[in-house]
């Protein structure tokens, strides 16, 4: 098996990397998504969620990603709580799933915090999507992103320079979606399989 993370700040396009390296035949781990299945209403990540936030994060019972997200990206000690404890339940739901593929996948790790949290030591290979900011900015206005709440999400975000320090290739997505396929595809081809078959 070859363990492989897609890193990248918000708005960079490490789902788009991690759609194409799926078509090519990977497995995708979304860290995004498990972040937010590891604290659903009944489980232990929302009980411990609940004991340092309190109800008012809470609507209909269920935890509100924004009202959690205004909190914890204006108080940088409160991210670290919850960083404490939603990243270990991601880590063991991610190698759960990776118990269950056959021993010749590539397996995605798609992981915005990677290097924040120094994880990039659990990977054979470690990809950085890099983004002009500007594109970046664009996409996540259209995704229904106020300019503050992007500013904040960078600013607390590793820069490229940091990320691409812990990477062995740098996709750069400043282009259409054929543009990033076609560079996807030549690292699949040219780095990841060679490796699963060596």
């Amino acid at each position: 098996m070859l363990k492989v993370a897609v890193t990248g700040g918000i708005g960079s396009g490490k789902s788009a990397v991690g759609e194409i390296l799926q078509e090519l035949g990977a497995v995708i781990i979304d860290s995004d998504e498990l972040a937010r299945t590891v604290v659903e209403r009944g489980s232990p990540g929302y009980d411990q969620v609940l004991a340092v936030f309190g109800d008012e994060i809470l609507t209909a019972g269920e935890i509100d990603r924004a009202k959690l997200a205004n909190l914890v990206f204006t108080q940088p000690d409160l991210r670290k709580k919850l960083e404490g404890i939603v990243h270990p339940l991601v880590r063991e739901a991610a190698e759960e799933i990776m118990k269950s593929v056959p021993s010749d996948s590539v397996v995605v790790s798609e992981i915005p915090l990677l290097f924040e949290t120094d994880g990039a030591k659990r990977f054979d290979f470690v990809i950085a999507v890099q983004t002009p900011i500007k594109l970046r900015t664009d996409r996540l206005i259209q995704r229904g992103m106020k300019q503050y709440e992007i500013d904040k999400r960078i600013a607390a975000q590793a820069s490229d320079e940091q990320r691409a320090g812990i990477a062995h290739a740098v996709v750069v997505n400043d282009g259409s979606l054929d543009d990033l396929r076609s560079k996807v595809e030549d690292m699949w081809f040219e780095q990841l399989k060679p490796k699963v078959r060596n």
